[in-house]
């Protein structure tokens, strides 16, 4: 119930140029990889992991999203990696995008 009301109350889709599309895609794709092969989060940091235990490239896409069309594109990016990967590395991410943005876990 809480996605749909996310969904319902986030704000609407950015308008992006081609090139802008085409780079967004691209870090969807990004973004539902990392979350089959290491996940979002961690229980101990290094590696591809910040001292928060959150992944590092996964956040670098979050601010990148963020940059190209705010907290509705990476709505959008979170709805992707729901439909893909199901609710519980959905939730994963939502807690590694804190502080990115307006963006809140």
């Amino acid at each position: 119930m809480l996605d749909f009301l996310r969904q319902l109350f986030s704000p609407a889709s950015p308008h992006l140029s081609r090139e802008q599309q085409r780079a967004a895609q691209a870090l969807f794709v990004e973004l539902i990889n990392i979350g089959r092969k290491e996940d979002y989060l961690s229980e101990t940091p290094g590696g591809s992991f910040t001292a928060q235990c959150h992944h590092r490239r996964a956040r670098e896409i979050g601010e990148r999203l963020h940059q190209l069309g705010g907290t509705a594109l990476m709505w959008q990016a979170y709805g992707r990696v729901r439909r893909s990967l199901g609710k519980q590395l959905c939730d994963h991410l939502e807690y590694a995008w804190t502080g990115i943005g307006a963006w809140m876990a």
